[in-house]
């Protein structure tokens, strides 16, 4: 008499393979984008039809190749953070090769001259999100010197040393002023 094949019990299966699921999942690891981190102002009621002098504006292009264009000219990422630093400073009133600058009384600091200079920034759709990256990171390179040199000629300290209170008014002192537009196809140039 032959005997029959012993049947192999299949109840725990399920279990088991929950818990190997699990195991991997807690034991993985994930590599995670970041994405930029900036805070947004509040929306602001202005009209649409804002005229900014032509003086006033850095544009700052990047087409598809991944080639800068700064006011026109060919620009090179390791010059972009010196550029928008040298643009955003403010200089004399009256000297037309510079954004104009207004006198503003800020608290904590006193009266000193404001840039009223914006960065404009366009790319085009084909740009890499890295070449996009590290153009942001450069601008945002520009504006954190021009806030660390001024705290320490104000408090003798760099910006991510002062209090909030102060740090408030260094805020206050130089605005980040950069202009997004829309992607669009910009050409080879």
């Amino acid at each position: 008499m032959r005997r029959a094949a012993p049947e192999i019990n299949a109840g725990s299966m399920a279990d088991i393979a929950f818990l190997l699921l699990i195991f991997f999942l807690v034991t993985t690891t994930m590599d995670v984008d970041s994405g930029i981190t900036r805070r947004l102002p509040p929306p602001v009621d202005t009209p649409d039809d804002v005229r900014i002098k032509e003086r006033n504006v850095l544009n700052v292009l990047i087409n598809k190749n991944n080639r800068l264009l700064v006011n026109g000219l060919p620009g090179d990422i390791s010059n972009l953070k010196d550029a928008a630093k040298e643009f955003m400073t403010p200089h004399f009133p009256d000297n037309p090769n510079y954004p104009e600058v207004e006198e503003v009384t800020i608290p904590l600091i006193g009266t000193i001259y404001n840039s009223k200079g914006v960065i404009s920034l366009k790319n085009d759709r084909g740009t890499s999100y890295d070449m996009y990256i590290q153009v942001q990171n450069e601008l945002a390179r520009a504006f954190n010197e021009i806030k660390d040199e001024l705290s320490v000629s104000r408090f003798g300290t760099k910006f991510e040393n002062l209090p909030a209170d102060k740090k408030e008014a260094i805020n206050d002192a130089v605005p980040v002023r950069v202009s997004e537009a829309e992607p669009e196809n910009i050409g080879e140039n």
